[in-house]
């Protein structure tokens, strides 16, 4: 088989570390199988190299220089593993993003990848090689360096498993699987043996932590193989699949798979909108043009006057970007609450079974929890609550829908 092993800062975060995932590396070679690594950099190196531009500039400096930075931290843990594992006498090399043939947009920060040539992994893989590539990290076709953004490495691996046509591609973190939802929320909270695709993005894009959402996207997209579990121990992981591989015992699928919770929200009401066509078309592409994301969207019915309410969600970093966007007298008067969650309950097995909105919606009630904004999809409902109640809200949802059972 071949197999690409991603590992996150904390299974890489000192030596120490290092040494015990090439122990891992190594077993996972000596099964008979090719190896390629895909690292990010030590837990703790980014934030760090952040701090230290900060230092010498107060405002924010060139992407590029930030991307040139902020790539060597998974370059020095690539070289680290490979040269542990060179040293226990396995063949080793190290491989850079650009290196590695990963090809981005120009999107400094949070480029997006465009193409992957794995000649040269290819090469090494033949010559009996393991191969560790830096993750998080990519080249412009004019050959400047770039970054992913934010768990870019989980990207990496999946990009690279998709390039190669990997037969699986193992994601290792601190946690040995996805639960049902966080157990630091909900101590009952069970893992899960197995996820759609569709269910982990969904999982993902709310609140979940386990995986970055783009890269489940193009798992899906490339029908990777994945799995992800921890390397501090050999438990058995969660394998995120196709909906075709999820019913292979002949019992339909569970309706819910799991309750995430985004604590980083903020709601943005505007309140004396003009009521006609293409109002709420031009304040959208304004924050689209500033790349602010938003999510959830709500529009109250018109007032007497011609006015309505439109009120929007965003994440928290982007709030006070989105309040000057919007500040611009298309609205009497703006508000801003930072002092709200999204709950978000999600499974494929919404699609055939009705009444899942209700009972979230009843559970809420009966806890005294008032609801704010809702979205849904096929598979998912979204609730936009005071964040005094966001915990509450998942542990009754929890408990509703028999999860832990």
């Amino acid at each position: 088989m071949l197999i690409v092993q991603k590992y996150g800062g904390t299974s890489v975060g000192n030596l120490e570390r290092i040494e015990e995932v090439a122990k891992r590396v190594i077993a996972t070679k000596d099964a008979g199988n090719d190896v390629v690594v895909v690292v990010s950099a030590m837990s703790g190196v980014t934030n760090q190299l952040i701090e230290y531009a900060e230092h010498f500039a107060k405002i924010q400096p060139q992407s590029a220089d930030m991307d040139m930075l902020l790539s060597s931290g998974e370059r020095v843990t690539s070289s680290l593993l490979s040269i542990a594992l060179n040293s226990k006498g396995y063949k080793a090399v190290a491989f850079s993003g650009d290196m590695a043939g990963i090809i981005t947009n120009d999107d400094f920060t949070k480029a997006r990848i465009i193409d992957i040539d794995g000649k040269k992994i290819k090469e090494a893989l033949k010559e009996g090689k393991i191969v560790v590539v830096a993750g998080f990290q990519g080249v412009t076709k004019d050959g400047d360096i770039t970054t992913l953004g934010r768990g870019g490495s989980d990207l990496s691996a999946v990009a690279v498993a998709g390039a190669l046509d990997a037969d699986l591609c193992e994601i290792y973190t601190d946690v040995d699987g996805v639960y049902t939802t966080d157990p630091r929320i909900e101590p009952k909270a069970r893992k899960l043996d197995k996820i759609s695709y569709d269910e982990m993005l969904e999982l993902a894009s709310m609140g979940a932590k386990v995986l970055q959402n783009r890269s489940v996207e193009l798992a899906k997209k490339l029908k990777v193989k994945l799995v992800t579990r921890s390397s501090f121990n050999n438990n058995e992981g969660t394998l995120i699949t196709g909906e075709a591989d999820m019913n292979t015992s002949g019992m339909e699928q569970a309706l819910i798979s799991g309750i995430a919770l985004d604590k980083n929200q903020a709601r943005v009401t505007m309140r004396g909108v003009v009521d006609k066509p293409g109002v709420a078309a031009s304040i959208f592409k304004k924050l689209a043009d500033k790349n602010i994301n938003v999510d959830m969207i709500i529009q109250n019915t018109s007032h007497e006057d011609g006015t309505t309410s439109l009120g929007f969600t965003v994440p928290q970093n982007e709030m006070e970007a989105a309040r000057n966007v919007v500040d611009d007298g298309s609205a009497k008067s703006i508000e801003i609450d930072s002092e709200v969650v999204k709950v978000s309950v999600v499974g494929v097995g919404m699609k055939s079974h009705s009444g899942i909105a209700s009972m979230a919606f009843s559970v809420l009630a009966n806890e005294g929890i008032n609801i704010q904004m809702i979205s849904t999809s096929e598979i998912k409902i979204s609730m936009i609550v005071a964040a005094k109640y966001g915990e509450l809200a998942v542990r009754a949802l929890h408990k509703a829908y028999e999860l832990e059972k």
